[in-house]
Formats: C-alpha cells, structure tokens, sequence
C-alpha cells in the first residue's frame, strides 16, 4: 500500500508540469494579453482589467503616455500601441514579466509553485495566494456542502427506488429526478430569487454573502443559523441536477448487483434482505458511486459553482478563476489551476483508497506489479 501511495504522489509531479506546460503553451498563442490591456484602457477602448491596477502603476502610466510618437517597431507587436512611447511599452514588458523569454518565464514559474509562490496579481494589489485564501471559505461551503447534501439524500433514495423498482414510489420519484435534471441550475436559481429571495413573491432568504452584517456579534448558534440561511438557495440550486444524477446511478448500480447469482445464494442461505442489501450488496454496488466522487467534488467545488456564485452575489474561486481568464490575470489564472489540478489529483488518490477499502479483493499494488 505504501509503494502504491508512493508512486502515484511521484505521478503527480509530470501530471502537473504537463498540465502547466500545455496551458503555458496556449496562453502563449491566445490573443490579448497584460499589455494589451492596459494599453486599451489607456486608449480608452476597455474599462475592464487594467482599471483594477494599483494606484502607482496608473500613476507612472499616466506620467509615461506620450501621443504622436512615431510607429515604432516595439509598438507593431501590440494592437493599440501606436501613438505611445516604446520606453513606456518596455516598461510594461518588464512590469509582467514578458521581458523574458518564454522558456525562462516557464522555468521561473515552475521554480515558484514548486515553492508554493504564486506571485502577486497583475491588477490587484495582493498576493495570489491571499486572493484565493479570501474566496476559499464561499467555494468551501458551497463544495463540501453540496457534495455531502447529494450524497446524504441520494444514495438512501437510490437505494430505495432499486428496492422498489417499478413502483409507484419509483415512478412518481424518477418523474421529478428527471424534471429536477432537465431544469439548468442557473434558471431554478433564478426561479428560487423570484419565489422567496425579494422577488416578486416572498422575501425570506438573502441575496448575498455568506453571512449577515454583524455576523461577528451573534450569539454562536445564530451564527451557524444565519450561515445556512445565506447558503439555503445556492445549495438547493447547484444540488438539483447532481441529486438527479446520483440517485440514478446508485439505483441502476443495486439493480445489476441484485440480480447476480451470490445475492440468490446469499438468499437461500436463510440471509435477511436487510443483510443481503448492507451486507453483500452494497460494498460492490457502491463502487461506481465512488468512482464518480472526484469529478462531482470537482465539478461542485470550483467549476460548477460559477453561475451560482455571480446570481447569488458570493464571491468565490470560481468567479475568481473565469474572471482572471477574461482579464489575462496570469498569475491568478496559473495559480488557481496549479491548485485546481493538484486538489483533483489528491481527490482521485483518496477515490482509489476508498475503493481499497469498500473492496478489499481490489488492489492497484499488485495489478501494477
């Protein structure tokens, strides 16, 4: 088991330079750039990113901008720069880090994050790893929060519906799991604000953040009501597709175990169904329920939170990452992968343990040997 753990942790190291290498690769040939933002903003043809730059770099910009300067061959490289001074545009190069050449930018990266430094952002005053330290607690509570809710109800739902399969029971429940799967989270998320958040019915739960103002002053158990109360509409909205999918898959997992022949056996051996379901189905059954952990934590943790976190006002690594992408935030946007990439490895690790560990008869070490 050790030299198991052993080697797949070692595996991580190329996984993760691969995945850094192919995204340093791409952001190489994509279009637009640090640059290229801020010269627009200077132009006045962007009012995104580059406004968020600290207090000093504007200064020094301003002071720099020079207009009627001749078409420079250092100004061609980048749309917009006509019209200002190259020294200026040199300074920019150097202020990014695109100064250097890109193998020796990929070197220094990679130096960095094996260190665990991320750098500081491009357009905000503050180190990358304090941004997602800020936003971690809103991706936590709606990541662990939501994979714990689907798994809570949708594996003693599967269960049953396995059970009674054909049923009423099973029938009017696979109804609203299919409504509940075709409906986007986005527009239930929508259709809840309209309901019961202020809309144009009820209002009874906020809009936004995780906590009231004067959160600090609660007692602690209106603390704990108040934090659930901000994340009632958010969990219910990104569980709802997810719920659907996991009870699906665990009722047509217990399906195809039930009707193999060591359940019939384990039968005429006298076995209560209690003991034939908890006893002998349901380590083999929930396999592929495990299997589907990583990605649903994932998917729950970082990605699919993005639309539920922009209509909910909670602002997360998310909305940080798709952010950092529109406005060529680099170091938010390497950080936040590198951190993405390795959690997802980890998550895939503990996945394979947990196999070990439902099934004892798997084991990776001696496949591998």
């Amino acid at each position: 088991m050790g030299a198991y753990i052993a080697r797949r942790v070692l595996l991580m190291i190329p996984t993760l330079l691969g995945i850094l290498f192919i995204s340093f690769v791409v952001v190489q040939f994509a279009p637009g750039g640090p640059v290229e933002r801020v010269i627009a903003q200077l132009s006045g043809a962007d009012t995104g990113a580059s406004s968020r730059i600290s207090g000093s770099s504007g200064g020094d910009m301003g002071a720099q901008r020079q207009v009627g300067a001749s078409a420079d061959a250092m100004n061609s490289k980048y749309r917009g720069a006509q019209g200002l001074d190259p020294d200026f545009i040199k300074s920019l190069e150097k202020q990014f880090g695109f100064d250097k050449p890109a193998p020796e930018r990929f070197a220094l990266m990679v130096w960095n994050f094996a260190r665990f430094d991320f750098g500081k952002s491009y357009f905000r005053d503050v180190s990358v790893i304090q941004l997602i330290k800020e936003k971690l607690p809103v991706s936590m509570s709606l990541g662990i929060w939501m994979t714990l809710l689907t798994y809570l109800i949708s594996i003693p739902l599967g269960i049953r519906k396995a059970i009674r399969d054909g049923s009423r029971f099973d029938i009017w429940t696979s109804g609203i799991i299919i409504i509940g799967f075709a409906i986007p989270g986005f527009l239930f998320a929508i259709l809840l604000i309209i309901l019961f958040a202020g809309g144009s019915f009820y209002d009874l739960f906020p809009l936004r953040g995780l906590t009231s103002d004067g959160w600090s002053q609660f007692p602690w158990y209106w603390k704990i009501i108040d934090y659930f109360w901000h994340l009632t509409l958010p969990l219910i909205s990104m569980a709802l597709g997810a719920f659907a999918t996991m009870t699906l898959l665990t009722k047509n997992s217990f399906l195809d175990e039930i009707r193999k022949q060591y359940v019939m056996t384990a039968r005429a051996k006298g076995c209560t169904e209690t003991q034939v379901l908890y006893g002998h189905i349901f380590r083999n059954a929930m396999l592929i329920v495990i299997a589907g952990f990583p990605s649903a934590f994932i998917h729950a943790f970082f990605s699919g939170s993005l639309l539920i976190e922009t209509i909910f006002s909670l602002d997360g690594l998310g909305l940080l990452g798709f952010e950092s992408v529109l406005n060529r935030d680099y170091p938010v946007v390497f950080g936040t992968l590198f951190i993405f990439s390795l959690v997802g490895l980890v998550v895939n690790l503990i996945s394979d343990l947990a196999y070990m560990w439902v099934d004892p008869r798997i084991d990776f070490e001696a496949r591998e040997a």
